[in-house]
This record gives C-alpha cells, structure tokens and sequence, in this order.
C-alpha cells in the first residue's frame, strides 16, 4: 500500500514538476498536472514535447525519475495526450 493519500501527493508532485519545467521549456515544451490517483500522476505534455519523439524518455527520465526521487519510488507518472481526457 502506498503511504501518501492522493490529496498528500498533490503538493510535493506540484513541487517536483516545478524543478523539471524550466528544462521542457528550454526546448519549446511545458508539463500539466491533470490529477493523481492512486498514487499514479496523470500529466499532460505540452508544446513541443507533445510532438517530440523523445517525449516518452522525457517522462520516464525526466519527470518520472524527479518525482521518485523526491517522493516515492513506486510513484508512477502517466502521460494522457491532448485531446483526451479522464476524470480525476
């Protein structure tokens, strides 16, 4: 089980995902927080991230690494594409 409420993630994620953004928007991109549910957080990557062939090793790399660091490593990040959407 893990030890954070969805509720308690929301700020340390938002914390987290500040400190990888100014690298995706050096290359034309940005991050979205969507929501977190059962300690999986859904983002959305925007701008040239969207697009970018490497989008999929940003997340794991990037955002999903920084997020396991700084909270949880069994934290997992979800990337829903533009367009859809889910309930939160």
């Amino acid at each position: 089980m893990f030890p954070f409420s969805d509720e308690e993630l929301k700020k340390p994620v938002e914390k987290s995902i500040q400190k990888i953004r100014p690298t995706l928007t050096l290359d034309g991109g940005d991050i979205t927080l969507l929501g977190i549910k059962n300690a999986k957080v859904y983002v959305r990557l925007e701008g040239a991230c969207r697009s970018c062939s490497a989008s999929a090793n940003t997340l794991k790399f990037g955002v999903e690494k920084q997020l396991k660091t700084d909270i949880h490593p069994d934290i997992e990040v979800i990337n829903i594409p533009g367009g859809e959407t889910k309930n939160f």
